[in-house]
């Protein structure tokens, strides 16, 4: 089923605009009381409000603030403002992946053999979270050290769509219902909070979570618990998702729809909110008409890395011996009005200041400086560096027996190896993710299919038409979703339509013929089917799970040197009618 039009009943309401439930008596003449929610998600291991990869704080053309210390300090000031009233704190996932801080403590330091704290678990315990849904990135560094965090956070971890493989059961707790006081004298109140989190797990964790974990539709999942948990004596129904409110996915068919939460406020009754993430975007208010009930669901997503701090405020009453939602309204809160908590600071300090040291150690120097800001419609040295390392790891474990291409995508329009030192937050700002290599052997005709499904990231731009840098791709796809191929000498000519833009595909100045033969290397996230491209979710000729960004890392330490003689050959060019862009 897809939501409509009609469902959404306020888009853009003005933030902290109270609605009220349609169905339910306004609360004239009789005691109400009330219910604040605070809600975060998408924190990506983002403590401090520091940037890792520029070594200073942590600035952006908004000036926004990033960190569990920011979001510590307005949910203090507003619990201070609540004492005594019902206040609960929840977040919407994608919690232990994102920053050098995690990163650190999954891989370098991990968690599983140290038995140290990880700092979002030290930093989140100390802002008393009430639950906390997992995001799919909370599965990249495998499921032991996902289990070792879930052990050490001080309040439930939910999942209700992920499924045990084996038993068809949650592989995690479905929800909790928290009893909170709303009042002096008022009955207690049963909030019951229901964690969904992506089905994109099962494609971008393949490796992870294959024959162990299924994930189930979250639409359905929430109308199996949503009952449940009103019989067991939930008054107030919250669900917390990870997943976006579009309505559509990234991937194919073959998995339940990953921006779910506009369908879960749609189509299933009885819940008063949700609070949801993964889409990285600021909805500070937005109500969605229910199909079963007419009843209006207030949902809300506060950003990402902790740059906001969702507010959902109810107004309840008692009727016939029952809470009853009477108003819903929400807003989000700007961290960067606030000073960091020193309590959460001195928590992770230590953890801060090591991985500090880490990224500034010195792993080569650099004969040039080599930036990525032009890497997505020009070929570039910086993209080429990642390219050759690649061809090279797969080519010393497969053998030559196959030419070996390589695909690298521009993940960062900001990276740059400067002229000397080279460190490794400056390799780490390139390769921002922690995705690992794998290989696959690819025909000629699969080749050509793949870029051109790549080559859909540029607007048509007809013959002699000005060209804007800043505009030249499409919006609707990101940057990691753009693939760059080394190996080949091609052309993509951006002023053909989507599907007919590879006008040459050669290699050694030779045509390549639809039966040729190739290994690709290739990042587990596109192998595992990552962006939907054609060809690629084959079975593996080269897995031995070794990271890319420390593939760069160790390349360039074994040289002691990057110099662009060494890897950049141009192989790649934007034309209209054969002339090239630029």
């Amino acid at each position: 089923m897809n939501f409509s039009r009609r469902n959404v009943i306020v888009g853009s309401i003005a933030a902290g605009a109270a609605t009220a439930i349609p169905g339910t008596a306004q609360a004239h003449g009789r005691t109400t009381y009330d219910l604040t929610v605070l809600g975060t998600s998408d924190m990506h291991g983002n403590v401090y409000n520091w940037d890792y990869f520029k070594d200073a704080e942590f600035d952006d053309t908004a000036h926004n603030d990033v960190g569990v210390a920011k979001l510590a300090a307005l949910v203090n000031t507003i619990r201070r403002e609540r004492r005594g009233k019902a206040t609960l704190v929840l977040d919407a996932g994608d919690t232990i992946q994102g920053t050098p801080l995690a990163y650190y403590y999954a891989v370098q330091e991990p968690i599983t053999t140290t038995g140290k704290t990880h700092p979002m678990a030290k930093a989140m315990n100390i802002l008393r979270y009430d639950a906390v849904t997992l995001g799919n990135h909370e599965f990249n560094y495998g499921l032991p050290l996902l289990a070792t965090w879930i052990k050490q956070l001080g309040f439930p971890a939910l999942a209700a769509n992920a499924i045990n493989a084996k038993t068809g059961k949650p592989a995690f707790q479905p929800y909790v219902i928290k009893q909170v006081s709303p009042g002096r004298g008022a009955p207690t109140l049963r909030v019951g909070i229901l964690g969904l989190t992506n089905p994109g797990t099962a494609i971008w964790d393949k490796g992870h979570v294959e024959g162990t974990l299924t994930f189930a539709d979250l639409v359905a999942t929430a109308k199996k618990w949503v009952p449940e948990m009103k019989r067991k004596g939930a008054d107030i129904v919250i669900v917390s998702a990870h997943s976006g409110d579009s309505g559509t996915s990234s991937y194919g068919p073959g998995l339940p729809v990953e921006n779910a939460a506009g369908l879960v406020a749609t189509t299933v009754p009885d819940i008063d909110a949700v609070l949801f993430g993964h889409a990285h975007v600021e909805i500070a208010q937005k109500f969605y008409t229910n199909e079963v009930t007419g009843k209006q669901v207030l949902t809300s997503e506060p950003s990402k890395w902790g740059q906001r701090l969702t507010r959902m405020d109810f107004t309840i009453s008692r009727e016939r011996g029952r809470w009853v939602v009477a108003s819903a309204r929400s807003a989000t809160l700007n961290t960067n009005t606030v000073e960091a908590d020193p309590v959460v600071l001195a928590a992770v300090k230590e953890q801060h200041q090591k991985t500090v040291a880490y990224v500034n150690q010195v792993v080569a120097t650099s004969t040039g400086e080599l930036s990525a800001a032009e890497s997505r419609y020009r070929d570039t040295p910086i993209i080429d560096f990642i390219n050759h390392v690649q061809t090279e790891t797969v080519a010393a474990a497969v053998g030559t027996a196959l030419p070996v291409l390589s695909i690298a995508a521009p993940f960062s329009r900001t990276a740059v190896f400067p002229a000397g030192d080279v460190k490794i937050r400056d390799v780490a700002g390139l390769y921002v993710f922690d995705n690992t290599l794998e290989a696959v052997e690819l025909s000629g005709a699969e080749v050509r299919a793949y870029l051109e499904y790549s080559a859909k990231y540029f607007v048509t731009l007809a013959p002699g038409a000005p060209v804007n840098p800043a505009a030249i791709s499409d919006p609707a796809v990101p940057d990691y979703n753009y693939d760059i191929l080394s190996g080949v000498d091609y052309d993509i000519d951006i002023a053909k339509p989507v599907g007919s833009r590879i006008t040459r595909l050669e290699r050694a100045g030779v045509a390549v013929a639809d039966t040729d033969r190739f290994v690709i290397a290739v990042n587990n996230y596109r192998r595992s089917g990552g962006g939907a491209f054609p060809g690629i979710t084959k079975t593996p000729v080269y897995n031995e799970q070794k990271e890319i960004r420390q593939l760069l890392i160790d390349w360039a330490q074994a040289r002691g040197t990057i110099d662009p003689a060494d890897f950049f050959v141009p192989n790649w060019k934007l034309v209209r009618e054969g002339v090239s862009v630029f």
